[in-house]
């Protein structure tokens, strides 16, 4: 019976000469030094990757170095580890890397693993003992405290069936990454194949790749096609995250692939230079950081130099955790929850470590109330996918300035939270359902929050319009939106909500508050009544506004006033700039153009005026509204009738 892969992934951890590598050795059978260094030196330079059957279950085993020059190495294994071998000599005892290797376990947040006590031939019972002491006393308060301490010798086999025991027990207390974001792998090395191409090694650490799929390699922006796949050495369809996995992409030059760089899905990732992460630092003595101290900066399979920011204060001590901004000497390619390590530049030491929160456009002004509030919210909504999606929906950017009432796509949400289209629409239904998310017609979304917002100052700008001009219909669409500092878009939507719930009515195309009714004092009303009667006497010969004040005998104020009221009303139309025509002319000269079209077959532009009565200055101005209203057609001077608009 095959054993069942699962995307889980061991790896091992402590000093050189320790013998992680033939523990690894009695456990799989394999070798995972493959260099010829390597094996002239005996000792780990480059990871080894190993697929081990335990308990019915086949993961993965990653083998890294123990020197300290290799730390950079080591951290790339341990990115992908679900749970730890850590290996402790039992004639050394706890050195050095053993202890720096457990701090970098716990800041890239490993929560399982067992330790291996190893080369018990070459110690006595007492000095075992006294190992194992020390470590129990080490691991008090850290992870592995309570874990088991197995004696094992990988020369003689003593202890193999207790430490299989423990090892088996340690596999059913993890539970396998979700392979449901967007694939992503930090590439640990590319080698080609006779008779196959570039094959790109390394553990994936979200979402799945299937044969076939398209994927880039960056920074580079290489496009390729994923040709074959191996996850623990064997074909698979396809490889999730957390397993040891080979992706073979034919057209790639291996020499162009390099450690650090990342493979993924197209149009979800950049090389950025700016992260904005939440950091711990280690509770070690002297162990501090200065605002803009220069690191080494580890995270996936790359380590880039940097300079760290920190967003409050300038100096953090010792067991600090805060938000920091980190720039990159050169860009990579991170996401957010990825963990990192931060090292000091000289002598380098393993200072802190954490959790990417998002990349950042640039350097963030620190030391505002508002923007670290935002900052913090964002630590903890990227943590979880539904979280940061509505996160996302609040209209802030990565600089955490707020769009107001700013609508986004499925695809830009995708985009920024990096998850797949299909899980996305799950998390946009569940907050609709939930009423925290607004769904607008064209596919957009919004928080409800940020709709309900944007809904009252809506309301409170026409509130506002009414106080200052009582007697109008309403507002027009273009100025209240624009009064609102509201997207065009995304306003005409939320408008059609508020109608639809019965808050905002339409007033001849003017929009009101429900309630509304047009208050015209009695002397507007005066005015109104003598503009309105001049208009209909010179139905096709209208005045301009100035002439309309003198011959009503009215101030310029009172009847511009009076003019602008009786449009907003709809009994005065502006047919051109400046010209302005009573409905009922309107309605009049509509009639007796469709009627005599309808009986000749068109009209010549210069009758029109005769029809009318009155000069070519009216007639050509209103043949050119009747064009724009759809009713005529021109075809150089001669007009024709449109067919009528087919009704839904």
């Amino acid at each position: 019976m095959t054993a069942q892969q699962i995307n889980i992934t061991l790896g091992t951890a402590g000093h050189i000469d320790h013998g992680k590598t033939a523990l690894v050795k009695l456990l799989t059978g394999c070798e995972t030094d493959r260099l010829k260094e390597e094996k002239e030196r005996g000792m780990s330079i480059e990871l080894g990757f190993a697929p081990c059957l335990i308990a019915g279950h086949e993961v993965g085993i990653v083998d890294v170095p123990g020197h300290e020059h290799f730390i950079k190495t080591m951290v790339a294994g341990a990115t992908g580890m679900d749970g730890v071998l850590l290996v402790v000599a039992a004639d050394d005892g706890i050195m050095p890397q053993t202890l720096e290797h457990l701090d970098i376990l716990t800041l890239l947040g490993i929560r399982h693993g067992l330790v291996a006590l190893t080369k018990t031939d070459r110690a006595g019972p007492e000095r075992i003992a006294e190992v194992r002491g020390r470590l129990e006393a080490l691991l008090r308060g850290t992870f592995l405290e309570g874990a088991p301490v197995c004696p094992i010798s990988s020369v003689t086999g003593d202890g193999f069936d207790d430490f299989l025991k423990a090892l088996q027990a340690l596999i059913r207390s993890i539970h396998p990454k979700s392979a449901s974001g967007v694939f992503r792998l930090p590439v640990e090395r590319a080698f080609s194949a006779k008779g196959y191409g570039t094959v790109i090694a390394g553990i994936p650490v979200a979402g799945q790749a299937r044969v076939g799929d398209e994927v880039v390699l960056l920074p580079r922006g290489m496009a390729g096609r994923i040709a074959g796949l191996q996850a623990y050495g064997r074909n698979t369809d396809a490889a999730m995250a957390g397993q040891c996995a080979a992706v073979n992409v034919r057209h790639w030059e291996a020499g162009d692939v390099e450690r650090g760089s990342v493979l993924a899905l197209p149009g979800y990732f950049a090389a950025e230079q700016w992260f904005l992460c939440r950091l711990r630092l280690l509770a070690h003595e002297n162990c501090f950081l200065k605002n803009a101290a220069k690191v080494k900066f580890h995270t996936g399979t790359s380590e880039v130099p940097g300079t760290v920011y920190l967003m409050e204060g300038d100096r953090a001590a010792a067991g600090a955790e805060c938000l920091v901004q980190v720039r990159l000497d050169r860009p990579l390619v991170a996401g957010p929850t990825d963990r990192f390590i931060l090292r000091t530049q000289s002598p380098p030491q393993t200072i802190g470590g954490g959790v990417i929160v998002e990349p950042a456009l640039g350097r963030l002004r620190r030391n505002r109330p508002e923007l670290l509030a935002d900052l913090a919210e964002r630590a903890q909504a990227v943590l979880q996918d539904t979280t940061f999606v509505e996160y996302a929906l609040q209209g802030r950017d990565r600089q955490g300035a707020v769009s107001f009432a700013a609508a986004a796509t499925a695809a830009d949400l995708a985009r920024r939270a990096k998850v797949m289209p299909s899980r996305l629409q799950e998390i946009l239904q569940e907050l609709v359902a939930a009423g925290r998310a607004v769904a607008l017609p064209g596919g957009l979304y919004l928080h409800r929050a940020r709709a309900d917002e944007a809904e009252r100052r809506i309301l409170d700008e026409l509130a506002e319009y009414h106080k200052r001009s009582p007697e109008s219909p309403g507002a027009d669409l273009e100025s209240l939106l624009a009064a609102a500092a509201m997207d065009k878009d995304v306003g005409e939507k939320l408008v059609a909500r508020l109608r639809a719930a019965g808050k905002v009515a339409d007033r001849g195309g003017r929009l009101a508050l429900a309630a509304h009714r047009p208050a015209v004092a009695d002397e507007d009303r005066a005015a109104m009544d003598k503009v309105e009667a001049l208009f209909r006497a010179r139905a096709f010969n209208p005045p301009d506004p100035a002439e309309a004040a003198a011959a009503a005998g009215l101030p310029p104020a009172r009847a511009a006033k009076a003019v602008r009221v009786l449009m907003e009303n709809r009994r005065l139309l502006e047919v051109a700039p400046g010209m302005l025509f009573h409905q009922e002319a309107i309605d009049r000269a509509r009639a007796i153009l469709t009627d005599y079209i309808r009986k000749e077959g068109q009209l010549e532009s210069v009758k029109f005026k005769y029809l009318l009565d009155t000069t070519r200055k009216y007639a050509i101005p209103l043949l050119d509204y009747f064009d724009r209203a759809g009713v005529t057609r021109a075809s150089g001077h001669t007009r024709y009738l449109r067919p009528p608009r087919p009704t839904a």
